[in-house]
């Protein structure tokens, strides 16, 4: 008889969001795999719980070589509980080749549902929930991520995206160059903790916000891009930045100001008169 597979929701912040399912599998299972086996043990204690089976690592280092060993105790018949540090397993944290393996298997595979940063930044954002994507965290690389946004500014979708808050200033900043700088957005900072803050505005504006510093676990959500028929096309952006370089202005900062006051996105507001210059000469 094959083992079972859970994956269990644990806390975003306060312990007391801890699903009243969670202290029982802990108590339960013949092997827990945690991505931190310190803050497992804070949380089983602050839970007031005693895991009585075996405790192994299992985060982003050794997720590779330890899932096979994890495959081969469900293949046996045990129940092995998978936790991260917070939220989800798989939800940007180890655990998608666990389950892979364990389904390739036949193991059973179930969840304890708990706290999600993902849903409480959505709900809390005040954009729309109707439609949404989780894009989880960008690329590092300033070329990479560009690259990346550049590909979803089009979604028409509310986009939630995670990242560190030392990076978030640079990604904000990113945004607002991808998006445009009047794209409506939610920075969401230490969820259920006691220094919650939702931050709302423009991407431009929290661009700006950000530069100071910002601490503490951080969830961004992004409203989805406006159908095109609302936006200017490429013609009128170029007539628009040809009115700016007429009044005095220079081309790159009209280009910007074009860009931020039609809410779309400066390399767009280019190509329009890069496009409409060649089409000038002939080209």
């Amino acid at each position: 008889m094959t083992g079972t597979l859970v994956l269990a929701g644990t806390p975003i912040g306060d312990p007391a969001d801890a699903p009243p399912r969670l202290g029982a599998e802990l108590s339960a299972a013949d092997v827990v795999a945690a991505e931190d086996t310190r803050r497992l043990r804070r949380l089983a204690q602050e839970l007031g719980v005693r895991v009585e089976g075996r405790v192994v690592s299992y985060f982003e280092g050794n997720e590779t070589a330890r899932t096979p060993e994890l495959a081969e105790e469900l293949a046996r018949g045990a129940r092995v509980l998978l936790v991260t540090d917070a939220g989800m397993p798989s939800v940007s944290d180890p655990g998608y080749r666990l389950v892979a393996a364990a389904v390739e298997r036949g193991v059973r595979v179930t969840a304890v549902p708990g706290p999600s940063a993902v849903l409480t930044a959505l709900a809390l954002s005040g954009l729309p929930v109707d439609r949404f994507c989780f894009e989880g965290f960008l690329p590092r690389k300033a070329g990479e991520r560009a690259k990346r946004l550049a590909a979803a500014a089009g979604e028409p979708r509310t986009m939630v995206f995670f990242e560190a808050p030392h990076r978030l200033a640079a990604t904000l900043a990113a945004m607002a160059e991808a998006f445009g700088p009047a794209r409506a957005a939610a920075v969401c900072r230490e969820l259920t903790k006691t220094y919650e803050e939702v931050r709302r505005g423009p991407l431009s504006e929290l661009a700006t916000w950000a530069a100071d510093g910002v601490r503490g676990e951080i969830t961004v959500v992004v409203a989805g891009a406006e159908p095109d028929a609302e936006r200017p096309g490429p013609e009128a952006l170029a007539r628009l930045v040809a009115e700016h370089e007429a009044a005095g202005r220079h081309r790159k900062e009209a280009i910007a100001e074009v860009a931020r006051s039609s809410g779309v996105p400066k390399r767009e507001v280019f190509d329009a008169v890069v496009a409409a210059r060649a089409a000038a000469r002939g080209d």
